[in-house]
């Protein structure tokens, strides 16, 4: 399931790729200053304190796990990480969970079987809180797609696919405020 994920997205090379881009302090230095917007190679390599060809063979190497992409301006190459090959990646080690229920139930009826939920009436809405114990706001799609159904609203007539996605505080954007003095 892993290497259908990386294929998914683009990872050609596979887990091995992926894995190796991973495994290097240096490489995992260089994806959170990416995280901050694109870069040169050199600034890159003064940043983490390495030299230049250094920074550029440990760029090769995410290049290849496709977790960074190199984006050139005549003959000046910025390179820019792609968070959305690292987010979908990781959404391929969510917990399975296989269930058989009736035609008619709902998606709330249908993960209370599987897990320990709290929901809360919220105006006309109902909400899940909690699931397993995990405090948070909750998202979920069917086949791929949101609902505009809440949990107790949706009822399932097909086979279907349900992610069930916890909202979690993942920093977008970072705003650094400065007054002026």
């Amino acid at each position: 399931m892993v290497v259908n994920a990386m294929q998914s997205y683009g990872m050609n090379g596979g887990r091995e790729n992926l894995f190796k881009a991973i495994s290097s302090d240096t490489r995992l230095s260089i994806l959170e200053h990416l995280s901050e917007g694109d870069m040169h190679i050199s600034g890159l390599a003064r940043k983490i304190g390495i030299s230049v060809p250094v920074a550029a063979k440990h760029v090769k190497i995410l290049e290849k796990a496709n977790l960074v992409e190199r984006k050139k301006f005549g003959n000046t190459h910025m390179i820019g990480i792609k968070l959305n090959n690292i987010y979908s990646f990781l959404d391929h080690f969510a917990e399975n969970k296989r269930l058989e229920v009736e035609q008619g139930t709902t998606l709330l009826e249908a993960l209370k079987s599987v897990a320990a939920v709290e929901v809360k009436k919220m105006g006309n809405r109902v909400k899940v809180v909690s699931t397993d114990g995990e405090d948070g706001f909750y998202v979920y799609e069917v086949d791929g797609k949101l609902s505009d159904k809440t949990v107790d609203e949706y009822e399932f007539y097909e086979d279907a696919v349900v992610e069930w996605k916890k909202l979690v505080p993942v920093t977008k954007k970072r705003l650094l405020v400065s007054i002026k003095r």
